[in-house]
Formats: C-alpha cells, sequence, structure tokens
C-alpha cells in the first residue's frame, strides 16, 4: 500500500504545476469578470447622460465662467438648456429672438438670458451634478451667413468641460475662448 500511495502523491504532486501553468485559476477569472463589468458600466453611464433644464429664481452666487466662441446660423432656432434662440445679422447688428423677445444687438453688445437650473444625470436618473446657470452673448459680428457670438456661461458651480458641452448643440460650433 505504501508504494501505491507515494505513486499517487508523485502523481498528483506531477499534474499540480501543469495545472497552474496553463489553466485560468479562480482568481483570474473573478478579476476579469470584474474588470469587463466596470467597462461595460462605465460605457453604460457615458452613453446615457443627460441633462434637464429647469427654469429658477435668480439670485444664487454663479461664482465660475466658462468662454466659447460661437456662431449661430441665421434664422435658425437653437435651443441652449430651455432657452430657443434665433439670430438674424444687419450690417453692424443682429436682431435676437429669446423665448419669444426680441433685441437688437449692435456689435460688442451683451443680451443676458435668464437663470435657470440644470440636472445632469446618468443611468435613468443617477445625479452627477445640479447647478444653476446663466448665459450672456456678446454679439461679435456676422460672417458666411453666421452670427457670430462670445458665449458666457456662469454657474453655480465648477462644471467639467465635457459637461458643459451638453448643454451646446453641435449647430453653434462652440470652441473655448
Amino acid at each position: 500500500m505504501d508504494d501505491t500511495s507515494s505513486q499517487n502523491n508523485e502523481k498528483s504532486q506531477e499534474m499540480t504545476p501543469e495545472k497552474r501553468k496553463t489553466g485560468w485559476g479562480t482568481g483570474k477569472k473573478i478579476g476579469f469578470l470584474i474588470i469587463v463589468l466596470a467597462i461595460v458600466i462605465f460605457v453604460a453611464a457615458v452613453l446615457t447622460v443627460s441633462v434637464v433644464v429647469t427654469n429658477t429664481s435668480p439670485g444664487d452666487a454663479l461664482p465660475f465662467t466658462t468662454m466659447y466662441g460661437t456662431s449661430f446660423p441665421e434664422g435658425q432656432t437653437i435651443q441652449i438648456g430651455n432657452t430657443q434662440i434665433s439670430a438674424i445679422s444687419y450690417q453692424n447688428t443682429v436682431t435676437t429672438d429669446v423665448n419669444g423677445n426680441s433685441q437688437q444687438l449692435e456689435y460688442g453688445q451683451i443680451q443676458n438670458i435668464s437663470e435657470q437650473h440644470a440636472r445632469i444625470t446618468t443611468l435613468g436618473g443617477i445625479p452627477i451634478m445640479d447647478t444653476n446657470f446663466q448665459i450672456d452673448l456678446t454679439y461679435k459680428g456676422a460672417l458666411d451667413n453666421r452670427a457670430y457670438f462670445d458665449i458666457a456661461i456662469h454657474t453655480g458651480s465648477q462644471v467639467p468641460e465635457t459637461l458643459m458641452r451638453l448643454l451646446l448643440p453641435a449647430s453653434i460650433d462652440a470652441r473655448p475662448i
């Protein structure tokens, strides 16, 4: 019996190092699955980011400002948050229509748009950030059927650039300045 048991021990010892070299251990499998799951959750979170904008009472402190150079297509309505904006330029002036209120601006003149509240969420409602914001448009002239503005976005808290871009439609070609 001693010979048989010693032979069994030798065989098990021979197999054990071989399994360790060629197989995926349970720990490696679990680690791999955790990494894959984390990547899937991250991608889902990025793809489901949304912004809900509501009106708010003005008066909160808005200490952070982000500036963009933009161009609005003439006569087309653009939506920033809950605000509908259109612009038609003529020589050195532009007529803006902001939520049905028309105003004529000369080169360099500023138009303030009322304060609003933005709630940024992901994965169907998990809040990322809440902040109030206000937009100031500064008319910079017209060229090639587009009205150019500098936009100052004042916020109550520091908003990362990627989240700020969610407020700005691609059609205005916003570029940080």
